[in-house]
């Protein structure tokens, strides 16, 4: 009886799966962009082990910094996810920025309007709703764009952004500005019904949950339902699938709006977790990182969660950089410009 052939080794199966190239553009991918800002690390006269070592120990070192992480992956995640549920249909959802201040505006509408007349549990689901609504609305404005006038809806997201960023300032110095604020642009401070309860006294807030059950949720849509499979044949051929009798511009318009409600939900977050009041700063720049979270993954929603907390720990250990390396915390937006050049390499050399 012939003897049973040797089993491979576990480097043999894993180059089986994963090529060498394969390997080296991932390790390149990882890497590259940490040389790249050690390069620069070193012309500012900073030393890169000891910078990347307290970043590394600010945001992961104690249960502190580890909370702020979590509190800073929940909108990335769903900022994210306004970009990854477009992308299935070939839509680039750039808005997520504008969506989540639109989100952030309308819960605080909601928050003001509601008061103390509800406990917790009625008033931050309503919140919730407020905050999707809000968020859904500026997005339809772009789907309805694109659908109906046939605009380039990275351009129109993308401008849309300021816009709602100037409605925002604009309610924040008159409609909703605090009477007893000494003339600073914010609103009246939320009831402490409309707060999420914070967890073992960090700024933790028990909304932060709210982002990976979205992203599961989203992630079985897309794999489970028959309207997953719509957006992917409308994805796959748009032309086709009309033919085929699909209403591609009404699954457009509705991708559009699931997106603002999901970004929409990230502002409410900030406002009602994080901030107590709306303020004109309030989620800048969220849209924009979860937009790279997004593209990190190929837009897999589970995959998002992670590359969200990734970019949530960079995020957090920049304050790392003014103590070591005497730069400004904003200077760790190198390093994410170096990973999202990087991930626009790979994909440009993919579908050349």
């Amino acid at each position: 009886m012939p003897s049973a052939a040797p089993s491979p080794s576990p480097l043999t199966r894993l180059h089986n799966i994963l090529p060498a190239s394969t390997l080296l553009r991932w390790l390149l991918l990882a890497l590259g962009p940490l040389a790249i800002f050690a390069l620069f690390l070193l012309t500012v006269g900073a030393d890169p082990w000891k910078t990347y070592k307290a970043m590394y120990f600010s945001a992961l070192g104690d249960s502190f910094g580890f909370a702020e992480v979590l509190i800073r992956a929940a909108p990335f995640i769903l900022g994210g996810l306004a970009t990854a549920l477009p992308a299935r249909t070939r839509l680039v959802n750039v808005g997520a920025e504008g969506q989540i201040a639109l989100g952030a505006l309308a819960t605080t509408f909601a928050a003001m309007a509601l008061g103390e007349r509800f406990p917790a549990w009625v008033t931050l689901p309503l919140l919730l709703v407020a905050g999707a609504v809000g968020g859904a609305a500026w997005a339809g404005v772009a789907g309805l764009l694109r659908t109906r006038l046939q605009v380039n809806e990275t351009i129109s997201t993308l401008l849309l952004n300021y816009v709602g960023a100037l409605v925002v300032i604009f309610c924040v110095h008159t409609v909703l500005k605090d009477p007893e604020s000494f003339n600073w642009p914010f609103s009246p401070p939320f009831a402490e019904q409309a707060r999420w309860v914070t967890i073992g006294g960090t700024r933790l807030h028990w909304g932060v949950i709210v982002a990976p059950i979205a992203a599961l949720l989203v992630w079985y849509f897309l794999t489970h339902t028959h309207w997953g499979l719509h957006l992917r044949v409308v994805g796959g051929n748009p032309e086709a699938a009309r033919r085929a009798g699909f209403n591609v511009e009404r699954i457009q318009l509705l991708v559009f709006l699931a997106a603002g409600a999901l970004a929409g939900m990230a502002g409410m977050l900030e406002v009602a977790g994080i901030e107590g009041r709306l303020r004109p700063t309030t989620g800048v720049g969220f849209g924009y990182i979860g937009f790279l979270a997004a593209w990190m993954v190929g837009h897999n929603p589970l995959g998002l969660v992670a590359s969200s907390l990734l970019l949530a720990a960079l995020a957090v250990s920049g304050d790392a950089l003014q103590i070591t390396a005497r730069l400004p915390a904003s200077s760790v937006n190198i390093l994410m410009a170096c990973v999202l050049i990087g991930i626009l390499a790979r994909v440009g050399k993919r579908t050349a």
